[in-house]
């Protein structure tokens, strides 16, 4: 069997929330399928992070990085490499898929923010995703996304039948694990002058909630006991006011691996109150090393969290500044508890279960 693998998403060093599903969840399935053939199609060329015998790797040219362009990459260049490479299979873990094939495709569709929330996205993005999403979940014939609601959201919202999509949850990364109190006192010394810490992972996206979250950080941190850590970048460009901007609000940018996962581990909490996600890894990856975390309730949040985490209404400055006071007062609690939850949750059983769609699909549509 020939598989295609739509790979625009694994760019060294700049991994977000589909990059690192592509990246872990493709890693596993070159070595469960080791008598199937891979062709990743990348639209850039850039150093391979997913290698095995099993894997051919593609340029594509032009880089698809715009509307005009995702069509021109999906509906003309792949169908002729589909051909070429003798594909049976095409696998999509950002959603995206050929409407010029008749191959069968899976989509992976982690959630409809852009539906609910217009003005969160590029006008020039937005009018591709309106249009085009809604033909990426009919053609598909089978539809992976990440947690129960946004399977209910995409069945209803695009009138698609529950059968034709499967709940697959994500796992973390096996980096995120507690730190001894005195390794969380030594990095705090050595790189934030021994202040403690909440700390928010995650793009600097709209609907991450940004703003609020500063607010609510300067309502709870009125004596300056705290810092709020930022660890991320912007995904459109300015995505907040800086007006509310501290000094105890440090802006980091990007962070990854082992110095990522400490700077999680060694905080007081991670914060982390998106108004809409589709499942919401940093809440998972939080809970796995160990802290309390500071979360909303609602949309895919809570399938996450369980009870194992301080819940906050995202669109109350209040209510957020209030989360960040339990999660000091209860911190042992939290921090017993976010593991055991954060246990349900794992790449490898992602990796098993859409292994068997893999399976089950190709079977029925031979």
């Amino acid at each position: 069997m020939n598989i295609g693998i739509n790979a625009r998403h694994l760019i060294e060093h700049k991994l977000e929330g589909i990059g690192w599903y592509s990246f872990e969840i493709l890693n596993r399935m070159v070595q469960l399928r080791p008598d199937d053939h891979f062709y990743f199609y990348y639209d850039r060329k850039i150093k391979p992070l997913v290698e095995g015998k099993n894997i051919t790797n593609v340029i594509v040219y032009p880089s698809a990085r715009s509307p005009h362009l995702f069509r021109f990459w999906f509906d003309v260049r792949l169908p002729r490499l589909f051909k070429k490479n003798k594909i049976d299979f095409f696998f999509s873990p950002d959603g995206f898929i050929s409407l010029a094939t008749s191959i069968p495709q899976i989509a992976v569709i982690h959630d409809l923010n852009f539906e609910h929330h217009p003005n969160d996205v590029p006008k020039h993005i937005l009018k591709y995703y309106k249009k085009y999403m809604p033909l990426f979940a009919k053609r598909a014939k089978k539809i992976v996304t990440v947690s129960d609601y946004s399977k209910k959201d995409i069945c209803g919202t695009y009138k698609v039948d529950q059968s034709k999509v499967s709940v697959i949850y994500n796992g973390g990364n096996s980096i995120y694990k507690p730190l001894e109190d005195n390794h969380k006192k030594q990095f705090k010394r050595e790189q934030n002058q021994k202040r403690p810490y909440f700390v928010y992972v995650g793009s600097l996206h709209k609907r991450k909630n940004i703003q609020r979250m500063f607010e609510a950080f300067n309502d709870f941190n009125k004596v300056g006991k705290f810092d709020l850590i930022v660890i991320g970048e912007p995904m459109w460009g300015k995505e907040f006011q800086r007006t509310q901007i501290s000094s105890h609000i440090k802006i980091l940018g990007r962070k990854s691996g082992i110095d990522l996962s400490r700077w999680v581990a060694s905080s007081e909490a991670l914060i982390y109150v998106s108004y809409f996600e589709g499942f919401g890894l940093p809440v998972l990856e939080g809970m796995m090393a160990g802290v309390p975390v500071i979360t909303s309730d609602i949309t895919s949040i809570p399938e996450v969290g369980g009870e194992a985490v301080v819940y906050v209404d995202p669109f109350n400055v209040k209510s957020i500044s209030n989360g960040m006071s339990i999660a000091i007062e209860k911190c042992d609690i939290y921090a017993k508890l976010g593991p055991i939850q954060a246990a349900k949750f794992s790449w490898d059983k992602a990796a098993d279960e859409l292994n068997h769609i893999f399976n089950h699909d190709i079977i029925d549509l031979d």
